[in-house]
């Protein structure tokens, strides 16, 4: 049985960042981004709520959703603030002008110290799960990923990735075909869960140009409160 574990509220949300056009959160393990049918209330609205009791706004408060994590993931979360900051945003991340770093820890060693990944993943709505497959077959997507060993644990092994392009569970997908289960990823193989229901795979690092200062801007999320995170840094 999973732990009832803490989601964002507008009280304990983790802000990274935020000025007049964005803002940056930490996600929390469960965290939904967007709303969807479980009727869970999503980040998107937290951040609004924090945003108006923080300002103290009347009436409703604008925010863009630019990208999502998966609910069972943590770490960096962009938003819009402004109407303005938002198609640039999208155009930045359709346009792959992002840089976006993740963290994994695996069960299995990867076959190189580091490589570059391409897929072609297909995507099966029922089973809210992707496929891998090694070369293009019919309604697939074209998905890239560099993955780096960053350090051996005692039962595990910390991946530093590279995101090329960004699909439907993109990296859960691409390292179940070399063999390299998330831990606590039971949709995708992992032979046991995590107390708190999450999986080990954390948005650690983004860089993007900010929408209408230009300036090149940098994120780094903390990682979750977890001995294993903490065995990734420390040990």
């Amino acid at each position: 049985m999973a732990e009832k574990i803490p989601h964002s509220t507008s009280t304990n949300l983790q802000v990274l960042f935020e000025d007049n056009h964005l803002i940056v959160i930490n996600k929390r393990v469960g965290d939904i981004v967007q709303g969807d049918k479980t009727g869970d209330s999503p980040l998107s609205d937290v951040v609004k709520e924090y945003l108006k009791e923080k300002y103290n706004k009347p009436g409703n408060v604008y925010l863009g959703v630019v990208h999502r994590l998966d609910r069972p993931t943590s770490g960096i979360v962009l938003f819009a603030k402004t109407s303005k900051a938002l198609p640039r945003l999208n155009k930045l991340f359709s346009e792959g002008k992002t840089k976006k770093i993740y963290w994994a820890v695996v069960d299995n060693a990867p076959p190189h110290e580091s490589e570059i990944l391409t897929h072609w993943l297909v995507r099966n709505p029922k089973q809210n799960k992707s496929y891998a497959h090694g070369q293009e077959v019919p309604d697939s997507k074209k998905a890239v990923l560099e993955y780096q060993l960053l350090k051996k644990l005692k039962s595990f092994f910390l991946l530093e990735i590279n995101l090329k392009t960004g699909r439907h569970h993109q990296i859960r997908a691409q390292l179940v075909a070399l063999g390299c289960h998330i831990k606590g990823d039971l949709k995708y193989g992992a032979d046991r869960s995590n107390k708190d229901g999450g999986i080990h795979l954390h948005a650690r690092y983004l860089e993007l140009e900010h929408p209408v200062k230009k300036e090149m801007m940098q994120f780094t999320a903390p990682l979750p409160p977890d001995p294993v995170w903490d065995a990734c840094v420390n040990g």
